[in-house]
């Protein structure tokens, strides 16, 4: 349980500085994407464009895959 924490919060700590980079991409907008204001620091949770993301990742992998004459 610990070891979770540990990945969430080092997850946070890495990605916080980039939101203003995610925002460009339109990360956080989608529904299920999670938004949520503590002390005046805005944390962004990306439910949902994680979901979107995945699947657009797994679909350029097919792609490739189906594409490279050596894989």
């Amino acid at each position: 349980m610990i070891r979770w924490v540990a990945v969430i919060f080092i997850g946070l700590f890495i990605f916080y500085p980039l939101l203003p980079w995610f925002d460009r991409l339109r990360v956080g907008r989608l529904p299920g994407d999670v938004l949520f204001r503590l002390r005046g620091v805005v944390f962004c949770l990306p439910f949902g464009s994680t979901v979107v993301w995945s699947a657009g990742a797994f679909l350029i992998a097919e792609l490739v895959s189906w594409t490279c004459m050596f894989c």
